[in-house]
């Protein structure tokens, strides 16, 4: 058994090794990048593809800092890190852990980078930019990066030849944006360039150019009087997006960026004390009885309104059949003279037809015409006329009249 454990031992000792002493240095306010290839971890070459896999990480923690990101790209076949350290973090050291692990044999190496950050001054003036016909990690190419820049030192802001950096980048679907429907296309890219050197006649020019775009999300159809000073280094810019935030940056533009917004949370940030907590009975009590009341009476006051309006509606209803029922419009009283059926002494009288007695009667008559329509047979008086003389047909064998 000891000699397993010291096998193992051995064995995880020659898997997993160390380099200490990677010491890389960034600015603050200015985008650091940094990318991890085998290189790194004195791996040569590759047999199979994506054969290396990394995670980075704060020493002794198991993500990164806040403003660092980390990203895997399939086209170089190398992972990234980029960020941009903020004033916090100034003079201060920061320790990552790489781990690198190799797929073909399950070989892991480790790497610990001592990142100092140097403080400096963050530039006033960016310019804001989204380049679309780019991804995020063809900016981690330093040529394109130099591209990009002398098209403001040499020609629209010459200014800022000097001390003109990347002070920010990040993918535009990290940003909210959407992936592209094709995957050939590219996702594009958010970049901000930044100077203390003040912006150039040119640059003004450009801003008021662009500015009735601002309340449009994109417009990569836009062409502007610059477009092909971008377009013969390689980049296609999507002037909606572009933005140039400085001292002297009207309040639109400052809304639209959002630098307003974080200058007002870092004054009110700065001017906060301490969050204290509150005691248990100060905590406010919900009042159930309250809600519940309130619930149940609004429903029950307008049912007992419409209950009662329905009550109305039938009442008046059984009013007007009553009412119709004991004065009919349109019953009329049909008279009809009637005689006694007593031979001696005929009397006559007038009877209704709805009478119930007239049917028992039968000396009652039913013919109001004013002649004389009774008949006599056998010295009896019918109250009925005499029907008219019948004609009728013949019947066949199968009972059909003919």
């Amino acid at each position: 058994m000891q000699f397993l454990s010291l096998l193992l031992s051995t064995l995880a000792v020659f898997l997993s090794r160390e380099a200490v002493g990677l010491k890389l240095q960034a600015n603050v306010g200015e985008l650091f990048t940094y990318k991890v290839e085998p290189m790194l971890f004195n791996w040569t070459h590759q047999v199979i593809s994506e054969q290396f896999r990394y995670r980075p990480s704060l020493k002794g923690y198991p993500d990164l800092p806040s403003w660092m990101r980390y990203m895997y790209s399939h086209e170089y076949h190398a992972g990234f890190l980029y960020g941009t350290p903020p004033e916090s973090t100034a003079g201060k050291d920061v320790n990552l852990d790489v781990v690198a692990l190799n797929r073909q044999n399950y070989e892991t190496r480790r790497v610990v980078i001592q990142l100092f950050v140097v403080n400096k001054f963050p530039t006033p003036n960016i310019v804001q930019m989204k380049i679309d016909n780019l991804n995020w990690v063809h900016l981690m190419d330093p040529g394109r990066v130099e591209n990009l820049r002398n098209i403001f030192r040499k020609d629209l802001w010459p200014n800022s030849k000097e001390d003109l950096s990347v002070v920010f980048m990040e993918s535009a679907v990290n940003m909210g944006g959407r992936l592209p429907l094709r995957p050939q296309q590219r996702e594009g890219v958010i970049v901000h360039v930044g100077s203390f050197a003040k912006f150039s006649p040119r640059l003004i020019e450009l801003q008021e150019e662009v500015r009735p775009l601002y309340k449009l999300p994109t417009c990569n159809y836009k062409r502007t009087s610059v477009q092909k000073i971008f377009e013969n280094v390689g980049f296609k810019l999507d002037w909606c997006a572009f933005r140039m935030v400085g001292v002297e940056s009207p309040t639109e533009i400052l809304y639209h960026s959002g630098k307003q917004g974080e200058q007002q949370a870092t004054e009110e940030h700065r001017h906060q004390d301490r969050w204290m907590g509150i005691a248990r009975e100060d905590v406010p009590v919900r009042n159930y009885i309250d809600e519940f009341a309130f619930s149940f009476a609004i429903p029950g006051m307008i049912f007992a309104v419409l209950i009662g309006m329905l009550s109305a509606v039938l009442c008046f209803q059984h009013e007007k059949f009553s009412l119709n029922s004991e004065y009919p419009m349109s019953s009329t009283v049909q008279m009809v003279q009637c005689s006694d059926s007593k031979p001696t002494q005929p009397i006559t009288t007038l009877k209704s037809l709805k009478d119930p007695n007239f049917l028992l009667d039968n000396t009652s008559i039913r013919s109001q015409s004013p002649n004389n329509s009774f008949y006599q047979l056998d010295s009896s008086i019918y109250a009925r006329p005499k029907p008219p003389p019948y004609k009728g047909g013949t019947l066949g064998r199968n009972g059909v009249d003919i």
